[in-house]
Formats: structure tokens, C-alpha cells, sequence
């Protein structure tokens, strides 16, 4: 776990160093920092980092905005840091897809247990030997390699995602609610991402259905969750 890049995003030089430090002491060497909002998203298009710790005050903007340019293009998890503790604000966070939200000031040791509670949440989670491949329509979804054939176009799924899909799989045909989808995805840590998951099912949508606003085989069972009806390709 400790190979991972980390990309440090924070505006006060003397917080930034600290932190950085510490993850190095802790065996973190593969570490990118940034000031602003503008080197942040050049370092995450360059090196592509495993995971990134944003601080919510930034110079240029705030890490909220900065976050949404993230996921235009990476699905990678993120971890807040702010002096602002209020709820609308942390649930802002987890609602744009963070995966984590700490308040400062903090103890750089909790920093350090949520960090990796998030890298083994994220790139540690088991998944089966060997995973499906079926038919949503006209389109194929291969599980093993995680994309989605269209019209000869493979579209690759991010691992949020996949997860996701997994998850409505192995439910097939039946009701998965969407606390039980978080759970699945987002670990025991997975209140708030209700809106975060109608991101990622809108998403799926668009790779899946022939129609994504009218769609027909990820199906909205509404005050419940999501259905899967699909046919099998193997």
C-alpha cells in the first residue's frame, strides 16, 4: 500500500511540509505537492495519483471545485482536509465523491489511519476469481476487464464503477438497495454517497443503455434502490 503516489494539496506551506514529512516517515516516498488548484490538476493528468488529500481553501479556488474538475477525468479517491467542520460542508464533500472528510486541526496519526483505511478500502477490496461477462441490449459488459463493448468501442469502467456493477450482478434481476450499493462500494464509512452514487448510475447509463434517460436495463426502483436485468453472455 505504501508504493502508492499521494498527491498533497494544501495552500499553507508549514501544514503542507508537516504532513509531508510525516507520510514519509510512515513509508510514503511517492509524494506530489501542490499549492493551488491549478498545479494540483497538472500533477494529477501527469502522474496520476492513487489517491489525493485536498485541502478545501485554496488561493486559485476551492478544493470542492477542484474536485469536480478531478472527476471529469479520474475516479481516483480523495480525501478532504478543512478548518470548517459544519455538515453542509462535509457532506458537500462526500456528495461530489470524496471518500473522506477530516477537520482540522487533526492529529497527523488520524490523517495516517484514514489514509490507509481508504487505500485498503479502495485497492485491497477481494473480488471473485473470475468475473462474468453479459449483455445489457446490444452492448456487452466484461466484468474481467472491466469495460464496456458499444458499436465495436471498448468504454472502460472506472473502479467505482465496477464495483457498482458487481454489486447489481450478483443481485441480478432483484431490488439491491442503495445503502446496500454504498455499503458495497464505500465501506462501512458510506453514509452520504447517495448522491455520489446516482453520479456514478448515470454514468454506468451512459456506457449501458441505448437510451440513458430511458433506460431499460438499470432500472430505478424509486424510494429503494436499482435493478439489473440483463441476459447472459457466458
Amino acid at each position: 500500500m505504501k508504493n502508492r503516489k499521494i498527491l498533497l494539496v494544501e495552500d499553507e506551506p508549514k501544514i503542507r511540509e508537516m504532513i509531508e514529512l510525516f507520510l514519509r516517515k510512515e513509508g510514503f516516498y511517492r509524494i506530489y505537492t501542490a499549492g493551488d488548484s491549478g498545479s494540483a490538476l497538472a500533477l494529477c493528468r501527469h502522474e496520476k495519483p492513487d489517491i489525493a488529500i485536498l485541502d478545501v481553501m485554496l488561493p486559485d479556488q476551492d478544493g470542492f471545485s477542484l474536485l469536480s474538475a478531478i472527476r471529469t477525468f479520474s475516479d481516483m479517491p480523495v480525501l478532504f482536509l478543512s478548518a470548517r467542520g459544519e455538515d453542509e460542508d462535509r457532506l458537500l464533500g462526500l456528495g461530489l465523491g470524496a471518500d473522506d472528510y477530516i477537520v482540522k486541526p487533526f492529529l497527523p496519526r488520524e490523517l495516517m489511519l484514514r489514509l490507509m483505511a481508504v487505500l485498503k478500502r479502495v485497492y485491497a477490496s477481494p473480488v471473485p476469481e473470475q468475473l462474468p461477462i453479459f449483455r445489457a441490449g446490444e452492448q456487452v459488459v466484461d466484468l474481467e476487464s472491466a469495460a464496456v463493448v458499444r458499436e465495436g468501442q471498448e468504454l472502460p469502467l472506472t473502479a467505482k464503477e465496477h464495483a457498482i456493477l458487481i454489486k447489481l450482478y450478483e443481485n441480478r434481476g432483484r431490488i439491491v438497495t442503495s445503502d446496500a450499493i454504498c455499503q458495497a462500494v464505500w465501506g462501512d464509512d458510506s453514509y452520504g454517497y447517495e448522491n455520489t452514487l446516482m453520479v456514478h448510475i448515470r454514468r454506468i447509463r451512459e456506457k449501458l443503455e441505448a437510451d440513458p434517460s430511458k433506460p431499460v436495463h438499470l432500472l430505478t426502483v424509486r424510494g429503494l434502490g436499482y435493478k439489473l436485468v440483463v441476459q447472459e453472455a457466458r
